[in-house]
């Protein structure tokens, strides 16, 4: 005999009970039971504007927030245990406040349904997450600032296609992730504002015929107003959408970042060091020093990636308004707020404790020719066409890879070979500090520049 289950919260158009299996794969109270205090600040809002509206007396209200104050304390305890037969957080809510209050819990849901009800939950449930999460990013982006203050002159190579390119400082390369971090930040707020607005009232998808107030929800909840269409009000995702979008990008510049600690970290660059406790061990290698910090995150962008795909081809076929569908928001959009949270924990936890090696920096950025542009740059001044200079250089650069010599390790004599207009001044400029510090304007690499964007930097932090 198949197995019934049946909820205790509609059915009166049904003739018999749900499946169980059915009704376990229907509901979402699994995951959802995280948003009960921002469904029971919802139901909250709503029975006060349905007191303002006539539909509850002062005392059904009274009753209404203290039972449901009542459940919020209990969750927040661990001691309710959560009913697949009723589906979702709402039910489960309503049921266990019908149970405490009587009938006036039933007239909690008047004017309202669970089409709008989940929606304004998820963009409250959001929005705190949101604001969390920005504080997150501002931690990390202090932490980065702070290595770019501390090791404002410590050169190293910079690189393009991961060959040497050209000497940067160790801090303007820090500072390059917190231009990343920023504009994270930006789009961070920018999903916030366009999220906060109330579906509350929007009821099933067409508004409902009791006198609310809608622009009074929205107020007692913190929104900027009331949404505006009902059929979208429902239907919509697309802020759930954007987050993951953002949240794609901020992983994909955490993935970036990863992998350059993994690479410093090498015996082959030993650029860096992390603390042991951002690491691991070999079981069967004692020697090994596992970045498994940096791996991890570089890992998880993965799965924000799948998330975001996940719900834009959830959303994609949807007709207005409300489907079962979209049930199927939450636990992309859960995954991805949780994962955030901790690669974002472990970076800013990280970063602050890096120690660099700046002998070994400084020696890599010695091999490569990493002056070859600046003896280009030499030339053009001493009135050298850059074409016929970028030559100069590049067979400069051929004869000090067949005598193993780097530009700066060459005799005047050797390099006047290729030009005779080089002088003893070239040496100033062929050391990897005279490169550095002639990059002297904003966003060069100069250690004066990077001082001075480092503290632009950190007062926007700051501000915030």
């Amino acid at each position: 005999m198949t197995e019934k289950t049946e909820s205790t919260m509609w059915g009166g158009r049904f003739n018999e009970p749900t499946d169980a299996f059915v009704a376990r794969f229907t509901a979402s109270i699994q995951f959802d039971q995280r948003l009960f205090h921002h469904d029971i600040n919802g139901s909250i809002a709503h029975a006060t504007m349905l007191k303002q509206a006539g539909v509850l007396s002062d005392e059904e209200l009274n009753d209404i927030k203290t039972g449901l104050e009542e459940i919020r304390q209990d969750a927040m305890a661990g001691n309710i245990e959560w009913s697949i037969a009723l589906e979702d957080i709402h039910m489960n809510i309503e049921k266990r406040l019908t149970d405490k209050i009587g009938v006036t819990g039933k007239k909690l849901h008047t004017g309202r349904s669970r089409n709008d009800q989940v929606a304004t939950d998820i963009r409250l449930y959001l929005r705190d997450e949101i604001d969390f999460i920005a504080t997150e990013i501002s931690r990390l982006q202090i932490a980065v600032i702070e290595q770019a203050e501390k090791n404002n002159a410590a050169i190293m190579p910079g690189f393009t296609h991961l060959q040497t390119a050209q000497p940067v400082t160790f801090g303007h390369h820090m500072l390059a992730w917190n231009e990343m971090l920023e504009r994270d930040f930006s789009r961070l707020l920018d999903c916030r504002a366009r999220m906060n607005q109330c579906p509350l009232g929007a009821a099933a998808l067409a508004g409902t015929t009791y006198p609310i107030d809608r622009a009074l929800t929205a107020d007692l909840l913190g929104f900027d107003k009331p949404t505006e269409n009902s059929l979208d009000s429902v239907s919509d995702r697309d802020f759930a959408i954007e987050f993951n979008a953002f949240a794609s990008i901020l992983l994909m510049h955490l993935s970036r970042f990863s992998e350059e600690l993994v690479l410093w970290t090498s015996a082959q660059f030993n650029f860096i060091d992390l603390p042991d406790r951002f690491c691991t061990g070999s079981s069967i290698m004692p020697q090994k020093k596992n970045p498994d910090v940096p791996e991890l995150v570089r890992g998880k962008s993965g799965r924000v990636f799948g998330n975001l795909t996940a719900l834009l081809v959830l959303m994609k076929s949807q007709p207005l308004a409300y489907n079962k569908d979209n049930q199927e928001d939450k636990e992309p959009l859960f995954d991805s707020i949780d994962t955030v949270k901790d690669c974002l924990k472990a970076f800013a936890d990280m970063i602050p404790a890096i120690e660099i090696e700046a002998d070994s920096m400084y020696e890599a950025a010695k091999r490569g020719f990493s002056t070859a542009t600046d003896l280009a740059d030499y030339l053009v001044r001493k009135g050298m066409p850059f074409r016929d200079a970028h030559e100069v250089v590049g067979e400069s650069v051929a004869y000090g890879l067949k005598t193993r010599k780097d530009l700066s390790e060459m005799t005047l004599e050797e390099l006047q070979k290729f030009s005779d207009i080089i002088g003893d001044d070239v040496f100033d400029v062929l050391t990897l500090e005279g490169s550095v510090a002639a990059r002297d304007h904003i966003g060069g690499t100069a250690p004066v520049q990077v001082t001075a964007a480092a503290a632009r930097a950190k007062a926007l932090v700051a501000q915030r």
